[in-house]
C-alpha cells in the first residue's frame, strides 16, 4: 500500500515521520517486499516532482509487527545530526503495549543483557552481562485494564533490537500476538500489540522541541485503548 499524505504525521525540509503500519518492513530484507523507505521516497518524489528519487536516510527501525512513529531524514546533514542525537539518547521514545497478564508491579525499571542470534531472528535476555551482550534499559508503568487486557505504557533508554517484546516476557507479560516472545498464539496479520506512540526530540537545525504522536491502528481492538 502506498504512502499518502494521511500517513504523514511530521513534515519539514528535513525531517519527515510517518506512521508506519505493523507489516511494512523499514528497509529491505530477504522477503523481497517494499520497503518502507522506498514508499516514502516515491511519495516524496511525487509530491515534489523530482524527477530523479528523492534522499531519504533511515534514523531509526521498528520491528516489522509493529506500528506507529518512525522518522526519516530528507537530507544528509539532518541525517547525519540525527543519528547523533539518537546515540547520545537525546530522544524520548514512548511505546504502548497490550499484554493480557497484569505485571506484579505496576511500574519498574527493567535491566537486561541481550543476546541476538541473527539466523533465527531472537534474542534472548540474560540477568548478567555475557559474551556478546548489549545493556537494554527500559521503564514501564500500567495504565489500565479493559476487557482482561492490559494497556502499558513503555519508555526504552536504549534502542536494542526486540527489547521491548523480550524485556516484557522477561515480566510475564508476552506482548499479544508475539508468540515469539512467549504469546501462545500469533496475530493472522502479523502484527503484534506493541506501538510506537511518541517521539520527542530538539529539531538537529532549528532547535526546537519536536513532538510527534501517533493515534492507535484502527483494527477493532487497538483504538479502544485510544482514550485510556
Amino acid at each position: 500500500m502506498p504512502i499518502t499524505a494521511k500517513d504523514i504525521l511530521y513534515e519539514d525540509n528535513h525531517l519527515i515521520a510517518i506512521c508506519k503500519r505493523a507489516g511494512d518492513i523499514v528497509q529491505v530484507d530477504e522477503t523481497g517486499d517494499e520497503p518502507l523507505d522506498e514508499k516514502v521516497k516515491k511519495y516524496l518524489a511525487k509530491t515534489y516532482n523530482k524527477p530523479n528519487t528523492a534522499f531519504l536516510g533511515v534514523v531509526h527501525r521498528l520491528d516489522r509487527p509493529v506500528s506507529g512513529v518512525i522518522l526519516f531524514a530528507k537530507t544528509s546533514k539532518a541525517l547525519e545530526r540525527m543519528n547523533a542525537v539518537f546515540k547520545n539518547r537525546e530522544v524520548k521514545k514512548t511505546y504502548w503495549a497490550v499484554v493480557r497478564n497484569m505485571p506484579a508491579k505496576p511500574s519498574g525499571t527493567l535491566v537486561h543483557w541481550l543476546v541476538k542470534n541473527p539466523q533465527k531472528n531472537v534474542v534472548t535476555p540474560h540477568n548478567v552481562e555475557v559474551p556478546g551482550s548489549q545493556r537494554a534499559e527500559l521503564s514501564y508503568r500500567l495504565i489500565g485494564e479493559l476487557n482482561g487486557y492490559y494497556l502499558i505504557e513503555v519508555d526504552p533508554l536504549t534502542g536494542r533490537s526486540h527489547q521491548i517484546r523480550v524485556q516484557l516476557s522477561t515480566l510475564g507479560c508476552p506482548i499479544v500476538g508475539d508468540n515469539k516472545y512467549g504469546y501462545p498464539r500469533g496475530s493472522r496479520k502479523g502484527s503484534i500489540c506493541l506501538h510506537a506512540r511518541r517521539l520527542q526530540f530538539i529539531h538537529p537545525v532549528k532547535k526546537e522541541p519536536v513532538n510527534i504522536f501517533a493515534k492507535l491502528p484502527v483494527d477493532g481492538f487497538w483504538e479502544k485503548f485510544e482514550n485510556m
